[in-house]
């Protein structure tokens, strides 16, 4: 890898990986990125969620109907639990409350309960937000579901406010099988989370970055990329580049000045 430090980085892209799924419609900034730059840009997940099984759950020894309330920080979490719920034969109380983090992650809950006739709260995006409806339910005993890897920021939060919760992780986040990209090449390869720099490497384990570009979003997933001998090329969010697609193109018109 040193001898990657020595090449001339900036150098003309025309092709882009995103390592998440394609955005839905029309009017993503990525596709205003694409056009605006002259890139191709394609999309592909480097990672996916899985339910875990009833047999794997019973052995966090928790018992879903010893709580009152939901805490649903994300569709995933949504689909998970009603998937786990079928399969262990559990009827969820019509009683039950039901705490979401956003509004349109309460909204989905439709998919599997009578919205109107159930008690459902949701903040606005912010864990932070959604803990002023906890606070005020805190007579509860909440059950946090969550994925194997997942934010501390949710069970700190409730510990510091001294929630009566159980943590349950009822999906994991696992490595995609991305063996039909083998022969394909990008210019640049853009990571959101280290979870995709670990599935880059299982899934290519002689993996050599040369001259394709990494762009990387958060400090987390910066610091997977150079723990991983990496040579960081873009990084987001900064000051002059808030989003990544801001980052991408402040990077383009650098690199493909008069190319």
């Amino acid at each position: 890898m040193e001898d990657q430090a020595q090449q001339p980085r900036e150098q003309r892209v025309k092709t882009i990986l995103v390592t998440q799924p394609k955005p839905e419609g029309d009017k993503s900034p990525y596709f205003e990125l694409a056009k605006k730059c002259n890139v191709k840009i394609d999309f592909r997940s480097f990672i996916h969620v899985e339910g875990i099984s009833a047999k794997d759950f019973r052995k966090e020894k928790i018992n879903i109907l010893d709580h009152s309330a939901i805490i649903l920080t994300s569709r995933n979490a949504v689909d998970n639990f009603f998937k786990l719920c079928t399969e262990m034969r559990i009827t969820v109380p019509e009683t039950m409350k039901y705490f979401c983090i956003s509004e349109s992650t309460a909204f989905y809950l439709q998919k599997y309960v009578q919205y109107r006739k159930r008690k459902i709260f949701y903040g606005n995006q912010k864990f932070s937000e959604l803990m002023d409806v906890i606070k005020k339910n805190r007579n509860e005993k909440f059950l946090l579901l969550c994925s194997d890897i997942h934010k501390d920021e949710y069970p700190e939060i409730l510990d510091e406010h001294q929630v009566n919760y159980t943590k349950a992780v009822i999906y994991r986040t696992v490595c995609s099988d991305l063996s039909d990209l083998a022969e394909v090449k990008y210019d640049m390869l853009v990571f959101f989370a280290p979870s995709t720099i670990k599935s880059l490497f299982q899934n290519f384990p002689d993996f050599q970055q040369n001259n394709t570009r990494i762009a990387a979003f958060g400090s987390t997933t910066a610091t997977a990329v150079k723990e991983a001998g990496l040579i960081l090329d873009i990084e987001a969010p900064l000051p002059q580049a808030p989003s990544m697609t801001m980052a991408i193109e402040q990077y383009l018109k650098l690199a493909n000045k008069g190319r």
